[in-house]
């Protein structure tokens, strides 16, 4: 039986950034991923010929000097066919007949929206420098120095809701600032302003597409860990982390075959993590039962379109819809969708200064788990006649609200396919197919925002759950993640010019 340095549950972005990272440096590494193929959320899927997405839309700050440009450099990950989106408006919020531009910059941003709303500009300017001091700041937990950071902490204390309100006297333009959200969670009564003003940092420093599907970031990391001598085992969904004297030693997969292994990095949602653990002396009640009552972020409803040849204009921007100036509140009402993102696919293999068509959409909105717990104790593929007329319904509401943009859209579709956070949950293992996984609380901060490390010595955990969502949140977590093993310093120079 081969014995593994490092052994990752979980082939997400977390676990292969973590592989790519300590692969470099020369251990041993075994992913084991319980799907067919990995990348989590990341991951991409044929149908008819075309390939999907299932999470990747766009991701900011990978300019040079920019938020993630190191950490991406570092991993080869800027040498993937990234485009830049449109720097007058790379994202558009429409709110009923008025539509607001987001520029890339942050004296950019300022000026577009105070062209708007000339009485905020003073808050405007102090946003923006919010913004730019929270993103200066996104690696300071592997800093090598002992001070703690005050500024970031009492962010971490701080509503996004009532910042905002404090700061800008026009609900509308609040609502301007904030419509671009369905990249995170917008709770009024739990959102702290860290990952509000982080998140959108990094958009407003410059925001990208992949001219192809997730599948290349995935695959370009897997392959350099391949090349460094790790390991990928699909099919193989870990059944139980096994302790000896107080340690992990072996994780005993669903395929038959038991990995041993020195370090366990668990990629899966923390809750899921200490169900791996049957039997320990370490991870003792207190802990699994905090980690247990945590709530999640809700979940996401995707409908990706395949639009039929010479229907389409390619647009390089996300665009964000709304039927009313109520963006904190409306995804809570069982009314149709009123809240929608459309993000349009980069055409592969053609110029964009061709003009080319637009081949695939993807159009998302928030979807709480009540609406769909009835069936909760369903799987893929066996949930129904109802199930399937629900998801119908839900997708010709967000084909009919994002009609306000691209008229007679419905007449331009070839085929469409739709999943709710059900399909997430049975894909991930996410509890109740949560998007973000688990939810920050400004009131509670200490709760709610997770260490890489366990009570357990030699498991730690990686991913969004832990401080920050998305691809920004997930790599800053990896630097956390790994700096437990190579050290704080050497995980820091990873975030530093390379």
């Amino acid at each position: 039986m081969s014995k593994y340095d490092i052994i990752i549950i979980g082939s997400g972005l977390g676990g292969l950034q973590c592989g790519y990272i300590l692969g470099k440096r020369g251990y041993k590494v075994l992913l084991l991923e319980r799907q067919a193929q990995p990348g989590g959320c990341m991951q991409s899927y044929r149908r008819h010929g075309e390939s999907l997405d299932t999470g990747m839309h766009y991701v900011g700050g990978l300019g040079e000097g920019n938020c993630l440009h190191s950490t991406f450099k570092y991993m080869g990950l800027t040498d993937l066919p990234w485009v830049e989106l449109d720097p007058t408006g790379f994202d558009r919020v429409t709110i009923g007949q008025k539509t607001f531009r987001y520029a890339k910059g942050h004296e950019a941003f300022v000026e577009t929206l105070a062209n708007e709303f000339p009485a905020e500009r003073k808050g405007l300017e102090d946003y923006a420098k919010t913004m730019r001091e929270v993103g200066n700041h996104l690696f300071d937990a592997i800093k090598p120095r002992d001070e703690v950071d005050f500024f970031t902490t009492s962010l971490f204390a701080s509503s996004t809701y009532d910042y905002l309100h404090e700061t800008f006297k026009d609900e509308m333009l609040i609502n301007a600032l904030c419509g671009s959200s369905l990249k995170m969670e917008l709770a009024k009564e739990t959102l702290p302003l860290y990952n509000f003003a982080q998140a959108n940092n990094s958009f407003v420093q410059g925001s990208y597409r992949l001219q192809g599907d997730g599948n290349l970031i995935v695959n370009h990391l897997l392959n350099a860990i391949r090349s460094f001598g790790g390991e990928l085992v699909c099919n193989a969904e870990v059944e139980e982390l096994i302790e000896k004297d107080g340690k992990q030693v072996a994780a005993r997969c669903s395929n038959g075959e038991t990995y041993e292994g020195d370090i366990f990095i668990s990629n899966a949602h923390p809750a899921v993590t200490c169900d791996l653990v049957k039997e320990s002396t370490k991870l003792k009640k207190v802990y699994r039962n905090r980690i247990g009552r945590l709530e999640n972020t809700y979940g996401m409803f995707t409908v990706s379109l395949v639009i039929k040849p010479g229907q389409l204009k390619y647009f390089n921007w996300n665009q964000y819809i709304y039927k009313q100036p109520n963006v904190w509140d409306y995804y809570k009402s069982e009314g149709a969708v009123s809240g929608i993102l459309i993000s349009c696919r980069v055409p592969e293999g053609v110029s964009l200064a061709n003009d080319p068509d637009a081949r695939i959409l993807d159009i998302l909105t928030p979807l709480p788990w009540e609406r769909i717990s009835r069936w909760a104790d369903t799987t893929v593929g066996h949930r129904g006649d109802d199930y399937r007329a629900f998801k119908e319904q839900l997708a010709d509401e967000c084909i009919a609200l994002a009609e306000t943009f691209i008229p007679n859209l419905h007449s331009m579709v070839e085929a469409r396919y739709s999943s709710t956070p059900l399909t997430y949950r049975d894909y991930t293992l996410t509890p109740n197919g949560s998007a973000y996984g688990v939810r920050k609380d400004y009131h509670n901060p200490m709760m709610t925002l997770l260490s890489a490390k366990t009570p357990i010595p030699n498991l730690l955990l990686t991913g969004q759950s832990l401080t920050l969502h998305g691809l920004l949140g997930v790599t800053m977590t990896s630097l956390f993640t790994v700096a437990e093993i190579i050290g704080k310093d050497e995980a820091w120079k990873i975030t530093q010019t390379v």
